[in-house]
């Protein structure tokens, strides 16, 4: 990396870190780390900024699911300056605009670093932004938004170290993935079971139902008007879990040999979902980001929907912006939030949906060549691995052709599925939306996969270390 590398090196000193651990912590005494690295976020996530007015509009609440964040806290931002950094550094890496060789200590050291630095400085650019866009309110003095940057910066290192304790091997998997998994969790267990009042009743739909069966009137919990929690809502969100748990387990499976063992067989697998679900994250943040500059556009030239021209591109109410774009092209690329909004306006939901559909193709191809799931780049790892398909010539051009076979296809029908799943969902209101139950599905499994490995570990060391555990 030239002389950023040795800028980069220069900085990194003085960045806070998280030690790796000098002894293999035990399971018990992981999972208490992790349990106090997701208490301390859920914490700051409950911790109001100050200087922040109480109660203002939630201008990008669509996103907050995905970044794992809270509007008004200390964690405002969320995991979003993270994996902005972290999305940044892989597309340069996968464009080779910078070179690293993650085999290299060295290499996996500075990239680390770099990407802690490019969150910093994406939290400090994000808290401009917000600033700027109004998303903390109008009329805030200079001092008042200086200590809310200064807020929102220690807060943006603090969850990089929360990560850190995760990632290092103190706790277990991703602190990033925790936090979504928590969000998510969180967000369909408030709806469930929320005994918070609003104007008809509770706000969670089981003391609704409830509420509503000793009032005489259990039909009212069927459907509610102002999105709020339903028992169909409830039925459309379980159905939707299990069909995303279906979707996860189809896959395809290739038969693979090893050259160095003999004796030993299995498959290579892939998943219908190939690409995952970070195509639709991608995708949201590009909705996320239009709708957001347009209203810092929209706030400088347009603040009373009197220019024509403009208001082809985007309108908001004059009174109340937050509620987002009333008219124009971003408002009909942003999906509905609810069953009633979707049926009032219908060509926006096909239009916004089409939107996701399109985008989330396009991400997945992008994803998968710079991700390293491309055919050409499965089939040098395989082959790495000195692993290859039986019945075949053993030659990287061979299992390339062979993986040609399925990997296009599964990378479009994937990007397919996420879009139809996360936009169907959204307008459907599910709890949690589908963007997020995805994730929290597939972190969910991973976590599921991390204790299996981990009890191994500890019941037979001996086997874990021969499949790579050591």
């Amino acid at each position: 990396m030239g002389v950023i590398g040795n800028l980069v090196r220069s900085i990194s000193v003085i960045l806070p870190e998280v030690p790796k651990p000098t002894r293999k912590p035990s399971l018990n005494e992981k999972l208490i780390w992790t349990a106090i690295a997701l208490t301390i976020y859920l914490t700051m996530a409950q911790i109001p900024l100050f200087g922040v007015p109480v109660g203002g509009q939630d201008q990008l609440a669509f996103t907050r699911i995905i970044f794992a964040s809270a509007h008004g806290t200390l964690m405002e931002l969320g995991i979003g300056p993270i994996v902005t950094a972290g999305l940044i550094l892989q597309l340069l890496k996968g464009a080779d605009i910078i070179k690293v060789d993650f085999k290299k200590p060295g290499d996996r050291a500075l990239f680390t670093s770099s990407t802690k630095l490019l969150t910093i400085l994406v939290v400090l650019g994000e808290s401009v932004a917000y600033l700027i866009g109004g998303a903390f309110g109008q009329n805030l003095s200079f001092t008042t938004a200086i200590i809310i940057i200064i807020q929102l910066l220690a807060a943006g290192i603090m969850v990089v170290m929360l990560d850190e304790i995760c990632q290092k091997g103190w706790g277990l998997g991703s602190g990033i993935s925790l936090f979504i998994m928590a969000g998510v969790a969180q967000t369909i267990i408030w709806n469930i079971f929320s005994i918070l009042p609003t104007g008809d009743g509770y706000f969670g739909v089981i003391p609704f139902t409830i509420s509503s069966a000793l009032s005489g009137v259990p039909g009212d919990a069927w459907f509610r008007p102002g999105a709020l929690p339903s028992i169909s809502t409830l039925i459309i969100t379980l159905v939707l879990i299990l069909i995303i748990v279906y979707i996860e387990g189809i896959r395809i499976e290739i038969p693979i040999t090893s050259t160095r063992y003999r004796g030993f067989s299995g498959v290579h697998p892939l998943k219908l979902m190939y690409v995952s679900v970070i195509p639709i994250i991608l995708t949201g943040a590009v909705s996320a980001n239009l709708t957001f500059v347009s209203q810092i556009l929209w706030r400088s030239i347009n603040p009373e929907n009197t220019n024509s021209l403009f208001n082809l591109l985007v309108t908001f109410n004059s009174t109340n912006p937050g509620l987002g774009p009333t008219g124009g092209i971003v408002r009909y690329i942003s999906a509905p939030t609810d069953p009633s909004s979707a049926m009032a306006d219908p060509v926006r939901a096909i239009t916004s949906l089409i939107f996701m559909i399109i985008f989330a193709v396009i991400f997945s191809k992008i994803w998968v060549e710079i991700a390293g799931l491309s055919s050409k780049a499965v089939a040098k790892n395989l082959m790495d691995a000195n692993v290859h398909i039986p019945g075949f010539r053993r030659a990287q051009s061979s299992v390339e052709s062979i993986l040609n076979r399925y990997i296009p296809s599964l990378t479009i029908i994937s990007g397919v599925l996420i879009g139809l799943i996360a936009g169907v969902s959204q307008m459907t209101g599910v709890f949690g939306s589908g963007t997020g139950i995805l994730l929290m599905i597939g972190i969910v499994i991973q976590y599921y996969q991390i204790l299996m490995r981990e009890q191994l570990d500890t019941m037979m060391p001996r086997l874990a270390g021969m499949l790579g555990k050591g």
